[in-house]
């Protein structure tokens, strides 16, 4: 059995009527955005997040139409951000298909990813959980900061690790964090409960970004956006960080120089990678990361072990381990 099948088999039949709500939630009157909701629901992903609520949830009981609730407003604020940020990025692909607005143009991705804000809106309120919707928007607010000051770091060349973690916290950890909050609160848990579910998902969540960043420094097809993509932004993540900080000054400086380039050519996207991974960037993010995995079992500890358990731990193992 593979680590997506463990990590659903105790939620199967809650993730049948999660996507159910999702198709029905999105349906609408209009037939353009018909087709491009149903084209979108047939290109997503693994939906961990969503399945981190329903286990989040599960640990305290049954899963109830809160918790549905709850999911397909994370799931729907999640998709809203995707298709933002694809726009904002430029990016014509995800996952190896054609984006919304590389289908379309930029004009329909915003309003669509506008429709999806609208009604994870409206999937929140439907919990009748006052928590439940603040923390919703109190997650809008994260992933638009964590974006903003990304870009702000990149324009200023800023190189340090502090100011990389706050950004990943922001733009991808506090979307994890959230998911383990709100299922759990959807079944009553207590606050010690919560806080270290919120823990666990904070380590999982820079798990999650730092192993999608080193993807940035190998040639794969399959792993969904360009190799070099990020440094071509000028988004300098935990690898390139790490060769800076360990290189001689002269390296430093030659990096640097590139680095400060208005626009990188193939040539010095590779001379940076391979500074990278000869300086050990690569081997440094997976020992962060393996750190993070022991600090995100130790938040389960309290839990003991069980199903629901183990199927948290196996999404972490899958995120550190995958390979796309």
């Amino acid at each position: 059995m593979d680590k997506l099948s463990i990590i659903q088999q105790p939620i199967l039949d809650e993730l049948e009527i999660l996507n159910r709500t999702l198709a029905e939630t999105l349906n609408t009157s209009s037939p353009m955005m018909n087709t491009v909701v149903d084209y979108f629901l047939g290109t997503k992903g693994k939906q961990i997040r969503p399945m981190l609520v329903l286990l989040s949830a599960r640990l305290f009981g049954k899963i109830n139409a809160v918790t549905i609730d709850a999911a397909a407003a994370i799931e729907l604020l999640h998709n809203a951000s995707l298709i933002h940020d694809d726009v904002v990025d430029e990016s014509k692909q995800r996952r190896g298909k054609p984006t919304i607005n590389g289908v379309w143009d930029n004009r329909i991705a915003v309003l669509v990813g506008d429709y999806f804000v609208s009604c994870a809106l409206k999937r929140s309120i439907s919990t009748g959980i006052l928590e439940v919707i603040n923390t919703l928007g109190f997650l809008g607010q994260e992933l638009a900061k964590g974006e903003i000051d990304q870009l702000s770091i990149a324009q200023d060349h800023v190189l340090n690790e502090e100011a990389y973690f706050n950004v990943i916290r922001q733009k991808t950890a506090s979307l994890f964090i959230s998911c383990m909050k709100m299922g759990a609160l959807s079944n009553g848990a207590s606050s010690e409960a919560i806080e270290q579910l919120m823990v666990f998902g904070e380590k999982l969540g820079l798990c999650f970004q730092i192993k999608d960043d080193t993807f940035d420094y190998f040639s794969d097809d399959t792993i969904g956006k360009p190799t070099g993509n990020d440094l071509r932004e000028g988004k300098v993540t935990l690898p390139l960080i790490f060769a800076v900080r360990n290189a001689t000054d002269v390296e430093r400086d030659e990096a640097m120089a590139i680095l400060r380039q208005k626009e990188l050519s193939a040539k010095d996207i590779d001379k940076l990678t391979e500074f990278a991974k000869s300086h050990g960037g690569i081997e440094y993010a997976k020992k962060v990361m393996e750190r993070l995995r022991t600090e995100g079992y130790a938040a389960l500890a309290s839990f003991g072990e069980n199903p629901v358990v183990t199927s948290l731990k196996a999404i972490l193992d899958y995120t550190i381990d995958r390979t796309k």
